[in-house]
Protein backbone atom coordinates (compact mmCIF):
# COMPACT_ATOMS: atom_id res chain seq x y z
CA UNK A 1 0.00 0.00 0.00
CA UNK A 2 1.86 3.04 1.31
CA UNK A 3 5.41 1.89 1.51
CA UNK A 4 5.66 3.69 4.87
CA UNK A 5 4.64 0.97 7.34
CA UNK A 6 4.95 -2.80 7.40
CA UNK A 7 2.68 -5.14 9.33
CA UNK A 8 4.15 -8.47 10.42
CA UNK A 9 2.12 -11.24 12.05
CA UNK A 10 3.00 -12.04 15.66
CA UNK A 11 2.76 -15.75 16.42
CA UNK A 12 1.61 -17.34 19.67
CA UNK A 13 5.15 -17.75 21.06
CA UNK A 14 5.93 -14.06 20.59
CA UNK A 15 2.61 -13.11 22.16
CA UNK A 16 3.30 -15.38 25.15
CA UNK A 17 6.60 -13.57 25.74
CA UNK A 18 4.91 -10.18 25.37
CA UNK A 19 2.16 -11.24 27.81
CA UNK A 20 4.86 -12.17 30.31
CA UNK A 21 6.49 -8.77 29.82
CA UNK A 22 9.65 -10.22 28.29
CA UNK A 23 10.11 -7.64 25.56
CA UNK A 24 13.70 -8.70 24.86
CA UNK A 25 12.84 -12.37 24.22
CA UNK A 26 9.79 -11.42 22.14
CA UNK A 27 11.89 -8.96 20.17
CA UNK A 28 14.63 -11.49 19.56
CA UNK A 29 12.10 -13.99 18.24
CA UNK A 30 10.35 -11.35 16.10
CA UNK A 31 13.54 -9.64 14.92
CA UNK A 32 12.50 -6.23 16.25
CA UNK A 33 12.92 -4.11 19.37
CA UNK A 34 9.59 -3.75 21.16
CA UNK A 35 9.09 -0.40 22.91
CA UNK A 36 8.21 -0.23 26.59
CA UNK A 37 4.66 0.71 25.56
CA UNK A 38 4.06 -2.94 24.60
CA UNK A 39 4.47 -4.01 28.23
CA UNK A 40 1.27 -2.11 29.06
CA UNK A 41 -0.66 -4.09 26.44
CA UNK A 42 -0.27 -7.44 28.25
CA UNK A 43 -4.07 -7.78 28.55
CA UNK A 44 -4.29 -7.86 24.73
CA UNK A 45 -1.42 -10.31 24.27
CA UNK A 46 -3.01 -12.63 26.87
CA UNK A 47 -6.37 -12.42 25.10
CA UNK A 48 -4.80 -13.22 21.73
CA UNK A 49 -2.78 -16.14 23.11
CA UNK A 50 -6.00 -17.67 24.46
CA UNK A 51 -7.84 -17.09 21.17
CA UNK A 52 -5.02 -18.64 19.15
CA UNK A 53 -5.04 -21.66 21.44
CA UNK A 54 -8.82 -22.11 21.25
CA UNK A 55 -9.20 -21.10 17.59
CA UNK A 56 -6.07 -21.99 15.59
CA UNK A 57 -7.64 -20.43 12.46
CA UNK A 58 -7.30 -17.02 14.14
CA UNK A 59 -3.49 -17.09 13.86
CA UNK A 60 -2.56 -14.61 11.18
CA UNK A 61 -5.56 -12.40 11.91
CA UNK A 62 -5.17 -11.21 15.49
CA UNK A 63 -1.82 -9.53 16.08
CA UNK A 64 0.68 -7.74 13.90
CA UNK A 65 3.55 -5.51 14.81
CA UNK A 66 3.65 -2.21 12.91
CA UNK A 67 7.09 -0.99 11.88
CA UNK A 68 8.43 1.86 9.81
CA UNK A 69 9.73 0.27 6.62
CA UNK A 70 12.71 2.62 6.40
CA UNK A 71 14.09 1.90 9.88
CA UNK A 72 12.27 -1.23 11.17
CA UNK A 73 11.35 0.79 14.26
CA UNK A 74 8.28 -0.60 16.04
CA UNK A 75 5.63 2.10 16.09
CA UNK A 76 2.52 0.15 17.09
CA UNK A 77 0.42 -2.95 16.71
CA UNK A 78 -2.63 -3.78 14.65
CA UNK A 79 -4.82 -6.64 13.59
CA UNK A 80 -8.30 -7.98 13.52
CA UNK A 81 -10.45 -8.76 16.54
CA UNK A 82 -10.93 -12.27 15.16
CA UNK A 83 -10.84 -14.17 11.90
CA UNK A 84 -13.88 -13.66 9.58
CA UNK A 85 -17.24 -14.63 11.03
CA UNK A 86 -19.88 -16.65 9.13
CA UNK A 87 -21.10 -13.53 7.30
CA UNK A 88 -17.56 -12.58 6.21
CA UNK A 89 -17.12 -9.71 8.66
CA UNK A 90 -13.85 -8.77 10.37
CA UNK A 91 -13.16 -5.88 12.73
CA UNK A 92 -9.93 -3.91 12.57
CA UNK A 93 -7.98 -2.51 15.50
CA UNK A 94 -4.78 -0.50 15.62
CA UNK A 95 -2.66 1.33 18.17
CA UNK A 96 0.26 3.63 17.46
CA UNK A 97 2.72 4.32 20.29
CA UNK A 98 2.21 7.84 21.70
CA UNK A 99 5.46 9.32 20.40
CA UNK A 100 4.46 8.49 16.80
CA UNK A 101 0.84 9.65 16.89
CA UNK A 102 -0.38 12.53 14.80
CA UNK A 103 1.80 11.83 11.72
CA UNK A 104 -0.61 9.75 9.62
CA UNK A 105 0.80 6.37 10.67
CA UNK A 106 -2.53 5.07 12.01
CA UNK A 107 -4.13 5.99 8.68
CA UNK A 108 -1.44 4.04 6.83
CA UNK A 109 -1.79 1.11 9.24
CA UNK A 110 -5.56 0.99 8.74
CA UNK A 111 -4.96 1.04 4.98
CA UNK A 112 -2.64 -1.97 5.25
CA UNK A 113 -5.30 -3.87 7.23
CA UNK A 114 -7.92 -2.98 4.62
CA UNK A 115 -5.66 -4.16 1.80
CA UNK A 116 -5.10 -7.48 3.59
CA UNK A 117 -8.85 -7.92 4.19
CA UNK A 118 -9.65 -7.09 0.56
CA UNK A 119 -7.30 -9.84 -0.61
CA UNK A 120 -9.08 -12.50 1.47
CA UNK A 121 -11.97 -14.21 -0.36
CA UNK A 122 -13.69 -14.95 2.96
CA UNK A 123 -13.99 -11.25 3.91
CA UNK A 124 -16.99 -9.22 2.73
CA UNK A 125 -17.35 -6.50 5.38
CA UNK A 126 -14.73 -4.66 7.45
CA UNK A 127 -15.88 -3.10 10.72
CA UNK A 128 -14.32 -0.53 13.04
CA UNK A 129 -15.60 0.50 16.48
CA UNK A 130 -14.47 3.93 17.67
CA UNK A 131 -15.06 6.01 20.79
CA UNK A 132 -17.09 9.11 19.94
CA UNK A 133 -14.32 11.11 21.69
CA UNK A 134 -11.53 9.76 19.46
CA UNK A 135 -11.47 12.41 16.74
CA UNK A 136 -8.32 11.00 15.12
CA UNK A 137 -9.77 7.51 14.62
CA UNK A 138 -13.13 8.93 13.55
CA UNK A 139 -11.29 10.84 10.84
CA UNK A 140 -9.40 7.69 9.80
CA UNK A 141 -12.48 5.50 9.40
CA UNK A 142 -14.39 8.23 7.62
CA UNK A 143 -11.45 8.87 5.29
CA UNK A 144 -11.24 5.18 4.37
CA UNK A 145 -14.93 5.21 3.41
CA UNK A 146 -16.45 3.50 6.44
CA UNK A 147 -20.12 4.30 7.05
CA UNK A 148 -21.61 4.79 10.51
CA UNK A 149 -24.04 1.88 11.05
CA UNK A 150 -24.76 2.02 14.78
CA UNK A 151 -23.47 2.06 18.33
CA UNK A 152 -22.44 -0.52 20.87
CA UNK A 153 -21.49 -0.57 24.52
CA UNK A 154 -18.09 -2.02 25.30
CA UNK A 155 -17.72 -3.03 28.98
CA UNK A 156 -14.14 -1.70 29.05
CA UNK A 157 -14.28 1.24 26.64
CA UNK A 158 -17.87 2.43 27.04
CA UNK A 159 -19.86 3.79 24.10
CA UNK A 160 -18.40 3.00 20.68
CA UNK A 161 -19.63 4.06 17.28
CA UNK A 162 -19.72 1.21 14.77
CA UNK A 163 -18.59 1.75 11.18
CA UNK A 164 -18.49 -0.66 8.24
CA UNK A 165 -17.31 -0.76 4.65
CA UNK A 166 -17.31 -3.35 1.90
CA UNK A 167 -14.01 -5.23 1.87
CA UNK A 168 -13.71 -4.80 -1.90
CA UNK A 169 -14.39 -1.04 -1.86
CA UNK A 170 -11.67 1.08 -3.48
CA UNK A 171 -8.63 1.62 -1.29
CA UNK A 172 -8.40 5.39 -1.44
CA UNK A 173 -8.29 7.80 1.47
CA UNK A 174 -10.16 11.10 1.45
CA UNK A 175 -9.18 13.61 4.11
CA UNK A 176 -12.06 15.96 3.19
CA UNK A 177 -14.56 14.45 5.62
CA UNK A 178 -15.57 17.45 7.72
CA UNK A 179 -15.91 14.96 10.56
CA UNK A 180 -15.90 15.78 14.24
CA UNK A 181 -17.06 13.88 17.31
CA UNK A 182 -20.11 16.17 17.45
CA UNK A 183 -21.43 14.67 14.17
CA UNK A 184 -22.37 11.48 16.02
CA UNK A 185 -24.24 12.83 19.05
Amino acid sequence: MSGIVALTVLDREILLELAEGDLAAAGERAGVVFPEFFRGESWLWTLHVARMHDYPASVGWLSRVVTLKETDEVIGHAGFHFNPDASGMVEIGYTIVPEHRGCGLARETAGELLAFAAAQPSVRIVRASVSPENAASLSIVQGWGFVHVGEEWDPEDGLELVFERQADAPLSFSSATGLSPMNFR
